[in-house]
């Protein structure tokens, strides 16, 4: 759909949510969701053919018979056959609604990313934008914990040359054409925040206050986001393993200097003793060299998987 068209014809909306054991908050979710799609059909910018699509990731709770209680014309379910990861339940979603849909919504079923801007996303699409990021105004919410190690997630991946949005997760419209450019990207490490900033396109942001969660918990601790952030450093960026040339480079520099440095203290007729900086050196050294093999090892991991070329879901059954 091009631009001049957009401003004239209701657009069909997708909008997919993820879910993890999140039946507590299923209902609603969707008595929520389907109120915005309302407000925004009288609004004239979605059709009526609109709907909701649930991506039950391999749940183990009663999530997948929450959703079933709800689905209906406008509201539909897709379930994983295991946890296949946040990632790939947002792109199982968007390759279920392609060639379905004008654009596609994706946010979490927690609904802690303000759904009333949902409107002001498709008026941006309207306006000509092919992908809105949601953007959090601040991160007042989070714990101490949280919000240092964000900011500093996204220090990092700037720094390392990855195109990222700060302060923005998986709350993002997507339309069609940049949805089929997205599917084109077959690779098994999925970091779709640095994927969708870097398909181009007229972007756009929308920002909103993030709220806190009336029901469920967190999916996202501490190690899961940061296997996370490794995952999308690694998937992204080669940086890392060429910063070890330059580290061992340093350290062959300052051990030439150290074996100068010796050779004239021996001439000089005196003996260098170290016992205790010897040993620090040695552990010091050989812990580099450890951090240098697991960044490497972490790269020659992710090819080892890609080269597999195994399925990155399977869907089990639909509504």
């Amino acid at each position: 759909m091009d631009s001049n068209s957009r401003e004239t014809t209701r657009a069909l909306l997708a909008v997919i949510v993820p879910c993890y054991d999140e039946a507590d908050v299923i209902a609603a979710t969707t008595t929520t969701l389907l109120s915005q799609l309302e407000e925004m059909e009288r609004e004239g910018l979605v059709s009526c053919e609109s709907f909701i699509l649930y991506v039950d990731d391999g749940s183990k709770d009663a999530t997948w018979e929450e959703i079933g209680k709800v689905s209906g014309k406008r509201v539909k379910g897709i379930r994983l056959s295991r946890r296949c990861g946040h990632q790939c339940a947002l792109l199982a979603g968007m390759e279920e609604v392609a060639g379905k849909c004008d654009c596609c919504v994706t946010i979490d079923a927690d609904l802690q990313d303000d759904p009333n801007v949902l409107g002001e996303m498709m008026r941006k699409y309207k306006e000509g934008s092919e992908i809105v990021f949601g953007v959090r105004r601040d991160r007042h919410t989070d714990s101490w914990m949280k919000r240092t190690s964000a900011a500093n997630f996204y220090r990092v991946m700037r720094g390392l040359g990855v195109e990222c949005v700060s302060n923005h997760a998986d709350f993002r419209l997507v339309s069609a054409l940049a949805m089929e450019d997205l599917l084109d990207y077959t690779e098994r490490n999925l970091f779709l925040r640095g994927i969708v900033a870097q398909l181009g396109y007229k972007q756009d942001k929308v920002y909103y206050d993030r709220r806190r969660r009336t029901a469920g918990y967190s999916k996202y601790p501490f190690m899961r986001m940061l296997d996370f952030a490794i995952d999308g450093i690694t998937s992204f960026s080669v940086r890392p393993v060429r910063m070890l040339f330059w580290i061992g480079l340093v350290f062959m520099l300052t051990a030439a200097v150290i074996g100068v440095y010796a050779i004239v203290r021996h001439f000089q007729g005196e003996t260098i003793e170290g016992w205790t900086s010897l040993i620090l050196s040695i552990w010091f050294c050989t812990g580099v060299l450890l951090i240098g093999l697991g960044i490497v090892g972490e790269y020659i991991g992710k090819i080892y998987i890609e080269v597999k070329h195994r399925p990155r879901y399977r869907i089990s059954e639909k509504i």
